[in-house]
């Protein structure tokens, strides 16, 4: 990948990580269905969280490489 190409996914990755910590972070709803769903959910959240932080960090890498020659 190009450095453009890097930049544009790094920041797609910042978005996907920022509206799963809002999901996450915004409570339980008060009906209990909506709260069983939302808790069922909340374990994919948190694998997709880790996956896409992975991959973040392997792109900040190759962007800190490419800056540094």
């Amino acid at each position: 990948m190009d450095r453009e190409a890097l930049v544009t996914r790094r920041d797609e990755l910042r978005k996907r990580l920022a509206a799963i910590q809002k999901d996450i972070g915004g409570g339980l709803e008060k009906d209990m269905e909506d709260q069983a769903q939302q808790l069922e959910n909340y374990d994919t959240l948190i694998e997709i969280a880790r996956v896409a932080e992975q991959e973040l960090e392997t792109i900040e890498r190759q962007l800190r490489e490419l800056d540094s020659k």
